[in-house]
């Protein structure tokens, strides 16, 4: 008789259990909806563009993974500095600290320097495109290095949906504002893009554009590991992968950040350096 009340008692514990925490998650649901259904979608975006890491300048130190195809495997560590919206400078040392590869690009212009064979390299910024068989341009790839939405571009009808437990934004052939298309930019419209939110802090979680007519092409970054940088989060591990016939995986691991510090830029061709491929 004790084995059966004991069980029986039990089972009705585990019930009660279930029950609460289906009325938490419920609860919670509901929660997390409300801004949806009283705003709608355009004050998830607002709070999305509230929350966005502001800065002047920015310097990162980093350690990255790179994979290609899933097979070939390159382990390296940098710096990462940006002018916002006007100048990405990259330093690459693959081991002991030697820097190997420096790199400067603009909205138009990419510039490549090989320390160790003493070869440049001046060309468009279609060539980041054609390295990693994408279509970005430069506000695209300011934006998935940091976590922060799209700049310049149009604020289309945005649909907001719930996706396991955090928001969701979906849109269009979202277009770039004219005044800020550059002359060698061909990439004008986002045919398909996708954003999630942390329904907290209104970060950006996840982002992936993705386009429908060049062989399911797309490109996904994911953020996390949030720390306080000047007094905002700041997404400190980031994974981008571009995706087509072929696939890159580059993870990032920010080791440290600096904001607004008035930091440099150098950058110098030696005249002895010589133009890669020759």
């Amino acid at each position: 008789m004790g084995y059966f009340m004991n069980r029986r008692t039990g089972s009705a514990f585990i019930a009660m259990l279930l029950l609460l925490l289906f009325t938490a998650c419920s609860g919670t649901r509901r929660v997390i909806r409300e801004p949806i259904r009283e705003e709608g979608p355009e004050y998830l975006f607002k709070q999305l563009k509230a929350n966005e890491v502001h800065f002047h300048d920015l310097s990162l130190k980093f350690s990255a993974t790179l994979i290609q195809d899933k097979k070939d495997r390159s382990d390296f560590s940098g710096q990462l500095r940006i002018l916002r919206d006007s100048l990405i400078w990259v330093s690459i040392s693959p081991a002991l600290g030697i820097e190997a590869i420096r790199a400067m690009i603009t909205p138009d212009s990419v510039f490549v320097m090989n320390r160790i064979d003493k070869t440049y390299l001046a060309t468009d910024f279609g060539y980041i495109n054609r390295m990693i068989n994408a279509a970005l341009d430069y506000d695209m790839l300011q934006a998935f290095l940091i976590g922060n939405d799209f700049a310049f571009y149009e604020v289309p009808q945005f649909r907001a949906t719930l996706d396991g437990g955090i928001y969701r934004l979906n849109t269009s052939n979202r277009n770039k504002l004219k005044k800020y298309i550059r002359r060698n930019v061909n990439v004008t419209t986002i045919p398909l893009q996708s954003i999630w939110l942390d329904p907290e802090s209104f970060k950006i979680t996840r982002v992936q554009v993705k386009e429908l007519e060049v062989e399911g092409r797309k490109v996904t970054a994911s953020y996390s590991g949030f720390t306080g940088v000047n007094g905002q989060p700041f997404a400190t591990r980031v994974e981008i992968e571009a995706s087509a016939e072929k696939s890159i995986d580059l993870n990032l691991e920010y080791t440290r950040a600096e904001m607004d510090a008035g930091i440099e830029f150098p950058f110098r061709i030696p005249s002895s350096y010589t133009p890669m491929g020759r």
